[in-house]
């Protein structure tokens, strides 16, 4: 099947690469020249596993290209918009004008029985005021949520496990569904489940997955809250109520909260679009869980204060991780970065490393000292935060050989993935998130 794929960022890279690799022919189709020229030398434009290997393979079967000509879309059956909806300058609400500026320069090179297949995070309501454009073209509108992880987007794209599709009741409707279960068919095959929807249902499918998952973190990290003023150990907590079948232990894992591009914007835009709707107290919660997030933040930076017994100024103090989670380069909303800056800010003598994300992070925070080693980095340090866990530190990292580099051994643990007991043995100074 000819594919096109509208925006090649994050998403739109992802997706045009794993198309190919089941043996689509794709055409993926960005404004950003230098993006197209990089994509079309091989080069991928940010770190996720198996996108370069891809990509290559993609590029070198001929069933990928790119190109920056929107014209060059005409004739394929699918057509994915893949732009995005970065939150809004001057509010929560979503911005939607990527996606208004993709449809306008789509919809005159639509041929009729063509679909349209938005995949764009947007909020509910959208693809309803969208399908009557694309309906006058001849062609029809689905919306088929993505359900990407940053670490595991390749591998989520090309075997997700739930496909949505959100067309409307009519035969028009049958025939996208139809063509996109094609497009998907080894997914299909295998019986990945396939929910045909309506747009509405489609668009909260997304929306609404990532409010659960960002109340689950944000609930664990209450609780690591109150276990901070009660002695609780909040990991032992996590491993007890997590057993229990209805609360299952993934996403229970206490430290400094969640970021990147993805689950803080939209969990705001969610409660922002509820509230235009007339239903802002359904998801009024939302509010104390982005809340909840940010203090987490807040909650390291005062412990490695409280480490340095409140001598910040001057003191070296090594922060192992910069992108907002491991298997990433992604910088947005990072958690660890704005540890690092928040430190930096109250005289600490910073130095970041991270296996993937320097470059980023230099981008945004140049103020920081970065270093690619991670010894380098700890040489001398008179405080170490741990701030994403990166397998370099939480797995590889030895507490005897790291307490040799260091001036003073104390470590704050922001995710709460070491074994306390083990580097404490090796004489340091642990503190975890939630833990005694």
């Amino acid at each position: 099947m000819k594919l096109s794929v509208i925006g090649c960022g994050y998403l739109g890279a992802v997706h045009a690469v794993a198309m190919a690799s089941i043996g689509h022919e794709v055409v993926g189709i960005d404004v950003d020249e230098r993006k197209v020229q990089s994509l079309s030398q091989g080069i991928a434009p940010f770190f996720e596993p198996r996108l370069q290997e891809l990509l290559t393979a993609g590029l070198a079967s001929g069933l990928l290209r790119f190109s920056s000509d929107i014209a060059e879309a005409r004739g394929s059956a699918v057509h994915f918009v893949c732009v995005g909806t970065p939150q809004q300058a001057d509010g929560d609400r979503a911005d939607l004008t990527f996606v208004h500026a993709a449809f306008d320069a789509l919809l005159p090179y639509l041929s009729s029985g063509d679909v349209v297949a938005g995949k764009s995070t947007v909020p509910v309501g959208t693809a309803s005021q969208l399908a009557p454009q694309v309906e006058q073209a001849g062609a029809v509108l689905a919306w088929n949520p993505e359900f990407l992880r940053e670490g595991w987007a390749v591998q989520d794209a090309v075997d997700p496990d739930r496909l949505v599709v959100g067309v409307p009741d009519n035969a028009a409707g049958m025939h996208a569904a139809a063509r996109l279960r094609a497009a998907y068919y080894p997914s299909v095959e295998k019986g990945t489940p396939f929910i045909v929807t309506d747009y509405a249902t489609a668009e909260l499918v997304k929306v609404s997955a990532n409010a659960f998952l960002a109340t689950k973190i944000s609930f664990i990290n209450a609780m690591a809250e109150i276990a901070e003023v009660t002695g609780a150990d909040v990991t032992t907590l996590a491993d007890a109520i997590g057993h229990d079948v209805r609360i299952g232990r993934r996403f229970l894992g206490a430290g400094i909260g969640f970021g990147g591009g993805c689950l803080p914007k939209d969990i705001r835009a969610f409660a922002a679009r509820a509230e235009e709707l007339g239903r802002g107290e359904s998801v009024a919660f939302l509010r104390e869980v982005d809340a909840i997030n940010l203090r987490r933040r807040a909650r390291a930076v005062d412990l490695v204060v409280d480490a340095l017994d409140g001598a910040v100024l001057g003191k070296r103090v090594a922060v192992l991780g910069a992108a907002f989670k491991p298997y990433s380069d992604d910088v947005r909303d990072s958690p660890a970065l704005e540890v690092a800056v928040r430190l930096k800010g109250l005289g600490a003598d910073v130095v970041v490393t991270d296996p993937a994300a320097i470059d980023n992070a230099r981008r945004m925070h140049p103020q920081l000292a970065y270093e690619a080693d991670r010894d380098a980095t700890l040489a001398g340090a008179d405080a170490v935060v741990l701030v994403t866990e990166w397998d370099e530190y939480r797995r590889e990292l030895d507490p005897v050989h790291a307490g040799t580099l260091v001036s003073n051994r104390k470590i704050i643990d922001g995710r709460n993935c070491l074994d306390p007991a083990v580097w404490r043995s090796a004489g340091w100074t642990y503190r975890g998130m939630g833990q005694a």
